[in-house]
């Protein structure tokens, strides 16, 4: 595969929408030391670059957040030749500023799952690759400044001027009043149940700004398989530390939600086709992302088998 083959990895909402937009198809059913993916990865055209599509729920969402093959999903993209990773998922806000609709670009993650492969390396041998920045910060920027970009390029309009006016500056905003965070922290809970409200509350004191089950161990095993990563986040609701409005029964609020979140996968797709469109490098061989096993291995070579080796050498390359 060429080297700017950039992996697409596609959460609740963009998950079956955006294999329609990949021109050119083609399925590559994978295997890896740790499993078969969520389903088969297409190979295509978006935007302007060449993709690998992978749904992480798999084909009909048949996959709750702790059933995902999380190893298996990022070696297969390894092991295609992807380098660079775009990932998106929903999430409920933990802050009033990110209302439902809008989009994050985030930056931080708080890991709380347990029952999930969160390393390729148990019982290989002890590999600590550094974490302080969990998300590729260059691709991050690519798609702040596309968020910018877009919103250069529209026209504003009275109601979005007022939007604006009301808002931190820290947001960016998009020609038709969609906002994207250009930072926030995800907490990743076990699932698949949603949290109480002391949990909601606890995750708010401290420092998070989203909710969500799938972003990790995503994130790491990402880094242990030295790629770039970069997760946008689909705010659907406001988690439960926020009380629903009065007299509103659950239709009501199950309708609303699917409206956000259609809505926010709608502007999550034009944000990646943008960036995609755009010269902007995605795949870049002198990130640090890029050589993050370089000093993480502690155990002697000598100990790990031929066979382990082999076993994981795509992770290496």
């Amino acid at each position: 595969m060429a080297e700017e083959l950039i992996g697409i990895i596609s959460g609740t909402g963009l998950g079956d929408t955006l294999a329609e937009h990949v021109e050119h198809a083609e399925r590559h059913d994978m295997d890896t030391p740790f499993g078969k993916p969520s389903a088969a990865i297409l190979v295509g055209m978006f935007g302007r670059r060449n993709v690998a599509l992978l749904n992480r729920h798999g084909i009909g969402h048949k996959l709750s957040p702790s059933e995902v093959p999380f190893a298996a999903n990022i070696f297969a993209l390894k092991k295609l030749g992807v380098r660079t990773i775009l990932s998106s998922g929903a999430v409920g806000s933990l802050r009033d500023e990110i209302a439902p609709g809008h989009l994050v670009v985030v930056d931080q993650f708080i890991d709380k799952t347990y029952k999930r492969t969160s390393s390729f390396f148990a019982g290989i041998g002890a590999v600590h690759c550094e974490l302080a920045e969990p998300a590729c910060g260059r691709v991050r920027q690519n798609l702040i400044d596309t968020a910018k970009g877009m919103k250069d390029e529209g026209q504003e309009t009275r109601d979005e001027k007022k939007l604006r006016a009301t808002q931190p500056p820290s947001i960016v905003h998009r020609p038709s009043s969609v906002v994207v965070h250009p930072g926030g922290t995800y907490v990743c809970m076990e699932g698949p149940q949603f949290s109480t409200r002391a949990e909601s509350l606890m995750h708010r004191a401290w420092g998070g700004d989203l909710i969500g089950m799938t972003a990790m161990p995503e994130a790491k095993l990402a880094r242990e398989a030295q790629m770039c990563y970069a997760l946008v986040a689909l705010a659907s609701d406001y988690d439960c530390w926020k009380p629903h409005e009065a007299g509103k029964n659950k239709q009501t609020l199950l309708a609303e939600i699917i409206g956000n979140l259609n809505r926010a996968t709608q502007n999550c797709l034009e944000l990646i086709k943008a960036a995609l469109m755009s010269e902007r490098e995605f795949v870049s061989a002198d990130c640090p992302c890029r050589k993050s096993l370089d000093l993480a291995v502690w155990t002697d070579p000598n100990v790990i088998s031929e066979a382990e080796r082999e076993k994981l050498k795509v992770l290496f390359e």
